[in-house]
Parts: C-alpha cells; sequence; structure tokens
C-alpha cells in the first residue's frame, strides 16, 4: 500500500502535516479521516482504519491537528472551529488534487467536528462516526484539574497520554460554546454510528442521541468489545469494514461528480502539494 506524505495549509495559516493511505486495487472513492482531541494521524485506531479502508478500495487522507504530532502551530491556540474548519481544509485539499472525497470518518471528538464540516462541504456524500460524542462540550472534564488556573491566568500546562499541551482560555471558551445538534439534525446526507457500549471515555448515550437527531438515512452498529482508542487487535479493521461496506453507494454516487480540481501549478502556488525534499511515500 502506498502511503504519500502531503502539507494541508490550516484554516489559521500553520502547515498540517498528512498522509494519504492510497487505495488497493479498483478504486471505490476516497474519504477524510478527522482524529479525536489529542490524538494524531498516527495513532493506531487512525492508521489502521485508513489503511482498512484503502485495502478496501477507498483511499484515506488522514492528518494531524494543529500543533499535535507533525503539524506546525501550537494546540491550545486550535479548538472546536479550529478543527471543523481544518476537516474542511483537508476535503479541499484532496479535491484540489482531482481526489475529490465522499466520505469524512471521525473517531471521537474529531466525529462531532467531521458533522459539523460535512454541513459546509457539498462534496461530502456520507459521514461515519466512532465513539463520538453528541455534545463536543463534553472534553471538559479531562482537562477540569487545570481548568481554574487557565482561566485565572490564562493558559496552563497539561499532561494527557505522557504529553504536555498548552491548554488557553481562548480554547477552552471555544470549546464552551461548541454544539453539533443543529447540523446532526440538518446534516441531509447517510450518517453511519458506530460505538462501543463498554466505552468508558465517551458513554453509548451520546450514540444514541447521534442517531435520535438525525434523519434517515441513518444507521447504527454496536462496536463490541472495543474500548474507547479501539486499541484492542482487529477492532479498528473490523469499523473500516463496516464503514466501507455502508458507504458503498455513496461512495459510487461521490465518484459519479463532474471532478474538481486546479491546474497542478496553482496547487503548488498555494501550497496545497507535497513540500520539496519530502519523501512521496512514508
Amino acid at each position: 500500500m502506498a502511503t504519500e506524505r502531503v502539507w494541508i495549509p490550516s484554516s489559521t495559516g500553520p502547515l498540517l502535516a498528512g498522509l494519504i493511505d492510497h487505495p488497493e486495487g479498483p478504486l471505490r472513492g476516497w474519504g477524510v479521516f478527522v482524529h479525536g482531541f489529542t490524538l494524531g494521524k498516527d495513532h493506531l485506531s487512525v492508521a489502521r482504519t485508513c489503511r482498512q479502508l484503502a485495502a478496501k478500495g477507498v483511499g484515506m487522507l488522514r492528518f494531524d491537528a494543529l500543533g499535535i504530532g507533525e503539524s506546525e502551530g501550537r494546540w491550545g491556540d486550535g479548538g472546536f472551529s479550529t478543527k471543523v474548519a481544518d476537516a474542511a481544509r483537508a476535503v479541499e485539499h484532496l479535491t484540489d488534487r482531482g481526489m475529490s472525497p465522499g466520505l469524512l470518518v471521525g473517531h471521537s471528538w474529531g466525529g462531532a467536528a467531521a458533522i459539523a464540516a460535512a454541513t459546509r462541504l457539498q462534496q461530502i456524500t456520507c459521514v461515519a462516526t466512532i465513539n463520538a460524542p453528541a455534545d463536543p462540550t463534553h472534553v471538559q472534564h479531562h482537562f477540569a484539574p487545570v481548568l481554574e488556573e487557565v482561566m485565572t491566568t490564562g493558559s496552563a500546562p497539561w499532561t494527557v497520554a505522557g504529553r504536555t499541551l498548552t491548554l488557553t482560555r481562548e480554547m477552552v471558551e471555544d470549546v464552551r460554546r461548541a454544539s453539533i445538534r443543529a447540523e446532526v439534525a440538518t446534516l441531509g446526507r447517510p450518517l453511519l454510528v458506530l460505538h462501543s457500549p463498554s466505552d468508558a471515555t465517551v458513554d453509548i448515550n451520546h450514540a444514541a442521541e447521534l442517531f435520535m437527531t438525525a434523519r434517515h438515512p441513518r444507521s447504527f452498529v454496536s462496536l463490541e468489545e472495543a474500548d474507547h482508542l479501539l486499541t484492542r487487535a482487529g477492532r479498528a479493521q473490523r469499523a473500516a469494514k463496516v464503514i466501507s461496506a455502508w458507504a458503498g453507494p455513496y461512495l459510487r454516487a461521490s465518484l459519479a461528480q463532474p471532478p474538481v480540481g486546479q491546474h497542478p501549478a496553482a496547487r503548488e502556488e498555494a501550497g496545497l502539494l507535497t513540500r520539496a525534499g519530502d519523501p512521496a511515500t512514508v
């Protein structure tokens, strides 16, 4: 499987590091994966899901959010609105290259962002969420221990999963304003909600709320014996196989759309192509 390294201009300026897992066999469509709150494109759950989709003929772009992994910028300068806007930038990146994605997949907080982003993107024909919250403000409990310091001083270090990030007052305020209820109700395209009934991070009641708020066509699949991060063997691959089968008709519709793109020189001028000196594959 060929994996291509790319750089995507974010909605706020810094470049986002991305990987395109090119499809094996006949092309069935293209998609973009939006990772969770503090994960990244190389997290096992993200990489395994995207590679399995690529193995099923669905090419996937996965990227690091602002200040995460190899991406430029500072994580604390982002927020939910930035994550949504950058998901849209990733979709536009593929579209400008003539690989217009029909599928948006989001895990955890990224699932909520994928729903919000899809409402802005005409080329997206279907959305799948994995262990996603119905309320993006749900993440506040993770940084509760440093919240008072952040709101008092403007920022504070926050250690999560062995990394220390800087949480800012602006980011907290942005998270507190976040809501996707209107976007779920007016999504206007098929939604697949995948959720583990044993998820200890985002309760399955969030999946019920997403499903009940969405309009048909909507689907729900229970990810039995999966943890929130899909780190148990085979769980991410199973989620990808379900998404691949479900998305088939909608991806065919996206491939039938007239191709949208720019001349390569225009894309290079806009900074949308692989950086000079970067390896084409990893």
